[in-house]
């Protein structure tokens, strides 16, 4: 009776060995396309671990990450090299999409390096985007205000993390 047990189990095991094998050769190969309209971060570039800001929340990516299609957020996406450095952007919006290959695609509306942002403008952007929502007289006004008020305290966000 057990000779027949372990003749069924067979099949799942030679399946998960060969998960097993599948996922242990892609390990370390991560490879990152991150770009926007106007410029391109990343063509396809081995990394360690990419940090994003998606809608359902933010979350690591590593090799061998389950398949994954986010919308991002306004928030700081992390970059982390294999050489240990780790570069940080802000994004605001755009979608990233993590293959069964290990290979990550990131095309943002809009992203900067946060080296290239101004914490003063973007603290008056913020104080006038707060008076432009609470003077809002109708409520689209109040709704397209409310959405750059929402960028701005991500940016201020992504400025702290620096």
């Amino acid at each position: 009776a057990n000779y027949c047990m372990m003749l069924k189990t067979l099949p799942f095991l030679r399946l998960i060995g060969r998960s097993l094998h599948k996922s242990a050769t892609r390990y370390g190969d991560l490879k990152l396309t991150f770009a926007c309209p106007t410029e391109i971060f990343y063509n396809q570039q081995e990394v360690k671990q990419i940090d994003v800001p998606a809608l359902s929340g933010e979350f690591g990516i590593l090799a061998d990450h389950v398949p994954t299609l986010s919308c991002l957020k306004p928030g700081l996406l992390s970059v982390h090299g294999n050489d240990g450095s780790t570069n940080k952007f802000f994004v605001s919006s755009g979608s990233v999409a993590v293959n069964e290959d290990s290979s990550v695609q990131i095309m943002a509306e809009e992203a900067r390096s946060l080296d290239q942002l101004d914490p003063n403008a973007i603290r008056e952007g913020l104080a006038k985007a707060q008076a432009e929502f609470s003077s809002a007289g109708s409520d689209t006004v109040k709704a397209e205000a409310q959405i750059i008020v929402e960028c701005y305290e991500a940016l201020n966000k992504a400025l702290d993390a620096k």
